[in-house]
């Protein structure tokens, strides 16, 4: 079993200042990842997507195991997670921090008391905690192939005492990374990962780019186990 949080950042050269050609771009990488990371060129019919949209493999099992993989982009930063190995799922979120409009009113909606007490712990609204509670719960959604719509009923990630957790346990072990990502020119990112099925302390983190920015670790954590009939379906 393997696995890995795999990174790409366009240069400056290469970062289109139309969103709609750097998506472009950065939906490019990241089938270029995978195909460097698979060992042979992808073509449409390679990847597929479940009812809710969530991009798979079909019928890709080698050797007994499978892959499973989550792809996220912001900003110039393209993020492909992926894991090897019979029924593991990933999920991976990046956000490029920056000021977000309605952030307060999305937190307000979509987060728990504890989780918006923590964004505002330091007297005022806090836009890298927003997106470091966002990230979490967008890669589980991603993970689950929910929809964002689905985001409430997600447990909180912050505990009463302003702390790392997951509010609730869960039947199949689940765990998240999150990370913060900068640069020498001032590139300021939150990136999150979820893997459910097996207990790792942490991916590998692979550049596939020239250029790489410094990245630290924010946070581990790991749902608590329980017997499956006390555990909500979704989670």
């Amino acid at each position: 079993m393997s696995y890995y949080i795999n990174l790409s950042i366009l240069s400056n050269k290469q970062d289109n200042p139309h969103r709609t050609e750097r998506q472009k771009i950065l939906s490019a990488e990241a089938r270029r990842i995978l195909s460097l990371c698979e060992g042979r060129p992808l073509a449409n019919e390679d990847i597929a997507r479940e009812e809710g949209g969530r991009p798979f493999f079909p019928n890709r099992e080698v050797k007994g195991s499978n892959t499973d993989f989550s792809i996220s982009h912001s900003g110039a930063l393209t993020v492909v997670s992926l894991v090897r190995g019979r029924q593991l799922r990933t999920g991976c979120d990046v956000e490029l921090v920056r000021p977000r409009t309605g952030a307060g009113k999305i937190a307000e909606e979509f987060f728990t008391v504890p989780e918006r007490e923590y964004i505002e712990s330091g007297g005022g609204f806090d836009i890298t905690r927003f997106y470091q509670i966002w990230t979490l719960k967008e890669c589980l959604l991603k993970l689950k192939g929910l929809s964002v719509f689905e985001m409430g009923g997600i447990p909180s990630f912050i505990s009463g005492e302003g702390t790392y957790t997951f509010g609730t346990a869960v039947f199949s072990p689940l765990s998240f990374s999150l990370y913060e990502l900068t640069g020498n020119a001032g590139e300021h990112y939150i990136l999150a990962t979820a893997l459910e099925g097996t207990e790792i302390d942490q991916p590998e983190i692979r550049w596939f780019s020239r250029d790489s920015l410094a990245c630290k670790s924010i946070a581990k954590i790991k749902a608590a186990p329980s017997p499956a009939e006390t555990v909500s379906p979704k989670i």
